[in-house]
């Protein structure tokens, strides 16, 4: 049977496509004819044999395009934003901005305002800051929140079963487990019923301590340990209380909280430790006194045995005049600092105290003169700002 080939024919005309516009019926059409096109025409080829199909792209109307512009996105003002200062100091009660855009953080509160709007208001004394669009107040003064890691120092309140209370100038007391401390002779063993007899053995009331912060319960509590040499009871010094990272100038986080100063004076040296609460100890630095049998053994674990045989005496040792003069300057250094609003950290109190050196030896009582306060304690920060 002869096969008869026709001539392609000539592709209809397709319909013109409808303008995009906000009519229903006009989009439906054109989804119809859309579909119409992808169904009946597979392979971009007509089924009557006409020419391919290539896709073209649909070009928008006027109203198209007038209706695309009105959802074109707002371009930021600054105004609002430079409204709210990030350094303003505000009192409680004191109303910071009723613009709705603002989110309220810690320290705020809202209250009404005029014409039915609701206002931020500040809850206490204290600074603005601005995260965004999170407006809080960070307080002047403040309790210290416990963060692990920390460095403290703290005085023993109570005696407990298995722990004790440690007050640590936070808003709960810490809590120092018996499990969480070295024993004398450096032991490493299960703690006992016999432990816990003679637990004011190692820490009694009134004592103070240095410790790290181990743990923290969601109430905000503090767990705290002294399993280092570096921590245990404190002795042979002063005990000072600043203002801790609550707020204002005090005692800030750095990469030293404990260090040894070279006095000048004769004084010997001195050992500083900046608890992150606020609470600071300046002492008499010493040795580790070895026993004659036990010279001959070096290593860790035995330096370990020799210092906790005696990190828990309660016995001052004799502190020479000198050594009390210069503990004494730098308690005011560590003072002059405070009241002046300057941080306090290892290099602060380093310069500081040369610096007070220097003061001491223009004045009429030479070396024996410690005194760092009201105007020289004022030439003294204003010395160390300078540098």
């Amino acid at each position: 049977m002869p096969i008869t080939i026709l001539p392609p024919k000539a592709f209809r005309d397709q319909p013109p496509r409808h303008s995009l516009n906000h009519d229903s019926d006009d989009v439906m059409s054109d989804a119809t004819f859309d579909s119409e096109d992808s169904d009946s025409q597979p392979g971009g080829v007509s089924l009557d044999g006409g020419a391919t199909i290539h896709p073209r792209k649909r070009h928008r109307s006027g109203a198209g395009a007038a209706a695309s512009s009105t959802f074109t996105k707002r371009p930021k003002t600054n105004a609002a934003i430079n409204s709210i200062p990030r350094s303003a100091i505000v009192t409680p009660g004191e109303r910071i901005t009723t613009d709705p855009q603002w989110m309220r953080g810690h320290g705020t509160y809202l209250s009404s305002a005029s014409l039915g709007e609701q206002a931020i208001t500040s809850s206490l004394a204290g600074i603005v800051t601005r995260t965004n669009k999170l407006l809080s107040v960070r307080p002047l003064r403040a309790r210290y929140t416990p963060e692990v890691g920390d460095l403290v120092v703290g005085r023993i309140v109570e005696v407990q079963a298995k722990r004790w209370r440690v007050d640590v100038g936070s808003t709960q007391l810490a809590a120092l487990p018996l499990s969480a401390i070295n024993l004398p002779g450096g032991i490493l063993r299960k703690r006992t019923e016999t432990d816990e007899l003679q637990i004011r053995t190692f820490f009694a009331e009134g004592d103070l301590v240095v410790a790290e912060v181990q743990q923290l319960f969601q109430d905000g509590g503090a767990v705290l340990h002294t399993r280092s040499l570096k921590y245990g009871k404190l002795r042979n010094g002063v005990f000072m209380a600043v203002s801790g990272t609550g707020g204002g100038g005090g005692v800030v986080r750095s990469r030293r909280q404990v260090w040894t100063l070279e006095s000048a004076n004769n004084g010997g040296p001195i050992d500083v430790i900046l608890g992150v609460n606020g609470y600071v100890w300046i002492s008499k630095h010493v040795e580790p006194v070895v026993p004659e049998e036990a010279k001959g053994q070096t290593g860790i674990t035995n330096l370990e045995e020799v210092v906790s045989a005696t990190m828990y005496s309660s016995q001052n040792d004799r502190i020479e005049p000198e050594t009390m003069r210069e503990i004494a300057r730098i308690r005011g250094v560590v003072t002059a600092l405070v009241e002046n609003g300057l941080r306090v950290d290892e290099d602060m109190v380093t310069k500081g105290y040369n610096e007070a050196v220097e003061l001491a030896l223009v004045s009429a009582d030479g070396p024996e003169d410690v005194y760092l306060g009201g105007e020289r304690g004022e030439q003294l920060a204003a010395a160390l700002t300078a540098v």
